[in-house]
């Protein structure tokens, strides 16, 4: 089996990772464990790095694909599909600026960002796992 075959997989698991990772970032700062919030947001950080390098390298490797169902199966992918990449480019920012006030311990600042943050990111992080299963695992029979 090719590189580029596997990576799709890889890259679903990294983002589903990252989506445990912040949900229990979240979790971790509600029990008051910023320790803890801060490990598990700098690793979804990270994870979402590895996610970024191995995508580019899949899309080096095999270009993009396109969504072989129609009609409304079609129209929810390319929803799904759309709002997962505005919103992936638009976090990018959010989430630098997020973990730079964390790091700083501009606590009220990061709250801010963290506020609008968290939830963007967790959408693109779960939309990203859509986005495979709706290509690679649930593609309508012909």
């Amino acid at each position: 089996m090719a590189l580029a075959d596997v990576l799709p997989a890889v890259n679903a698991t990294l983002n589903g990772t990252c989506a445990v990772l912040l949900l229990a970032g979240r979790v971790a700062i509600a029990n008051e464990r910023p320790a803890v919030h801060r490990r598990l947001m700098v690793s979804a950080f990270v994870v979402s790095c590895v996610f970024l390098v191995s995508y580019l390298v899949r899309v080096a490797l095999s270009g993009t694909h396109r969504y072989p169902g129609v009609g409304l199966a079609k129209a929810t992918y390319l929803f799904v599909l759309s709002t997962h990449m505005v919103l992936a480019i638009a976090v990018v920012p959010l989430v630098l600026t997020a973990l730079w006030h964390g790091y700083k311990g501009r606590i009220e600042q990061h709250r801010k960002v963290a506020r609008w943050t968290f939830p963007i990111w967790l959408y693109v992080s779960v939309t990203g796992v859509l986005v495979y299963l709706m290509l690679y695992q649930w593609v309508p029979k012909a």
